[in-house]
This record gives structure tokens, sequence and C-alpha cells, in this order.
């Protein structure tokens, strides 16, 4: 009996080594495992095995039959990658340099995002970064943004589960974790860690619930910056906003200030351009951003005395400026990662 168990996988072996289509190992599978093959017939002569030695019969022919079913996995396997491989067609080597004439470049919002940078470390800024996941506490409540504010509804706002845990992302107490809704959430952990006067820019990536379209995204990017010394008034304000604007757009940019509200400055306003050389958008006001001075609040939370210090906070979209700068109508032509689009820039 064990003979014969070792002759028919050995032909199961043999057979399944020249199995070249899926047709061919089903008839071998047929004639061991079938109805009426070899394997099944000796299993049905057990009646004929002296009852003393059935035991151990059974569990020979069953350990023959599983050795069998997994020869017959491992080959459907190799032919199942087999005919992957040869759909896919000849492998590429990635190690080659790309056909053509293309070579590579920087993508228009790192291009504008270091542009900005640039025009801002020129007059003193250095620039402040820190972690996508935030804290409510961080993104919100140093920000003097009440519990109840629109902004820190789940719709609004993209939340972490409760179990959630992150190493690397400080808590100011048990609050939750968020994606972080804007890079304000840098500015306070700017003033946590050094002390006045601080002078920085947070750009970086944020998040919010938003439904997508020409010009909303769940994923975007801004320039946050803060100022704080002694004796900052509007005026500084508006004289390093008009000095990026006029970097960015032209000498010949007019601005202006339009009362607003932020929770977390006092005086709040939205900032204006006027251009004749943006396009479709020449000749008439643009909003471009909001900025405003920084709420004495703000500065109780991270233990700066408004009495002796005071500051200003702005920001914007490095995508709206890409597209102003650019006369793109699309904000989603940003992450198509189009090669006709993106090789413009």
């Amino acid at each position: 009996m064990e003979e014969q168990l070792q002759a028919i996988l050995a032909e199961t072996e043999s057979a399944l080594a020249t199995v070249e289509a899926r047709s061919q190992l089903d008839q071998i599978k047929a004639s061991i495992l079938g109805g009426n093959g070899k394997l099944t017939a000796l299993m049905k002569g057990i009646a004929s095995v002296p009852k003393e030695e059935r035991p151990a019969f059974g569990q020979a022919v069953n350990k023959t039959k599983k050795q069998i079913e997994n020869l017959l996995a491992q080959t459907a396997a190799s032919l199942d990658n087999a005919e992957d491989a040869a759909a896919l067609g000849k492998t590429a080597d990635v190690t080659l340099p790309p056909s053509g004439n293309y070579v590579g470049g920087l993508h228009p919002l790192t291009q504008v995002k270091r542009r900005i940078t640039l025009i801002f470390r020129q007059i003193g800024f250095t620039v402040a970064e820190a972690t996508e996941v935030e804290t409510e506490w961080f993104c919100f409540d140093a920000l003097n943004t009440p519990e109840d504010h629109p902004a820190r509804d789940e719709q609004d706002t993209l939340y972490f589960p409760k179990e959630s845990r992150f190493g690397n992302v400080s808590k100011k107490s048990d609050e939750a974790y968020v994606l972080r809704t804007h890079t304000s959430s840098v500015q306070i952990r700017t003033m946590l860690k050094e002390k006045p006067p601080i002078r920085v820019i947070a750009p970086g990536r944020c998040f919010r619930r938003d439904t997508v379209d020409a010009t909303h995204s769940a994923n975007f990017h801004q320039v946050e910056g803060l100022y704080v010394d002694k004796k900052v008034t509007i005026r500084d304000l508006k004289a390093v906003l008009d000095h990026l604007l006029r970097e960015l757009f032209g000498k010949e940019v007019k601005t202006r200030l339009r009362p607003s509200f932020f929770p977390f400055t006092e005086p709040s306003f939205e900032v204006d351009l006027f251009s004749s050389n943006l396009g479709r958008l020449s000749n008439k006001w643009i909003e471009i951003m909001g900025c405003g001075m920084v709420d004495p609040k703000v500065f109780d939370n991270v233990g700066i005395d408004p009495e002796e210090w005071s500051g200003f906070a702005f920001g914007l979209g490095i995508e709206r400026v890409a597209m102003m700068l650019h006369g793109i109508d699309d904000i989603r032509h940003f992450y198509q990662n189009d090669l006709r689009f993106l090789s413009q820039f």
C-alpha cells in the first residue's frame, strides 16, 4: 500500500513538471483525485484492508492526498503568475533613463512655496515646521477658537479615532488628534518653544472636509506668518504684506485691508489686491489672504505677556497664489499628475 501511494505521488510530480496550461492541470487533477482517479480508487479499496490496519491506511492516504493538493495549488499559482507576466509584457528596467528629452522639474506649488519663502527670508523671517497631525488644543483652543465654533465640527475637520496615538505629537491634555486645518498651530508651538521677538513663517499642507471642485480641495497648502515684538502695529503688518504682494505680482499692485473676523486676531482683516496684470482677474479687487493683530488671549495661552509684546499674523493659500500667478482656473490640475500641465512650469 505504501508503495502504491509513493508511486501515485511520484507520477503526479512528474506530470506536473510538464504542465503548460490550465487544461493540462485539470486533466492531471481528475486522473488522480477525480471520481475515477487513481488515489480515489485506492481509497475505495479500504474495505478490503484488515480492520486493524484501516486507521494507518486512512492516515497514509490522507497525507498523500494533502501532498498532491499542495502540488496542484503550487502549479496553479505558477500558471497564474506566468499568465500575468505575459499580459504585462516585457519587464521594464527602472534603472534606465526616461525615453525622449524629458527632464524632471519642481512642481508649480513647490516653486510658489519656495518663492514666497525666499521673499520672507530676505526680510528676516525664518521657517518653522511641525507635523501634519495636530491636537485640538494646538489647532483650536490655543488659537481662541471656542468649542462651538463651526470649524471644529466633524463635517469640517478630520478627526482621528479616540484610541489613536502619535508618539511625536505632544498634547496639552487629553484632547483629540486631528489633521491640521491650518498651519497656525505651528505658530502656537513656536511661541511655546521660543521667546520673543519672533519672526517666522509656517508653510505646509493642511486638510479639511471639503467638496473637491475647481476652487476647493480637501488637501491644500498654506503659508502662515507670525511677527511678535515690542510696539508692533497694523502699519508694520500692512508694510510686510505690501512687500510680499508686490514681490509676487509686480510693483504696480494696490492693496487694501478690509475688516473681517478671525478668533485668533483682533482686529482682523481680509487683504484685497488690485492689478492690471492678472489676466482675467485684472482691474478688479481680489481677495488674497487673511491677517490681523494677534489677540491678547492667544498670547496668554502661550505664556507671553500681551502688555509687553504685540504682534501680527497672516495666512495665504499657496494654490490660490499659484492660480493667480499662472492664470489657472481649476485647482484640481495641481493634483492630477498630468505631464502636459506640469511640463509648462
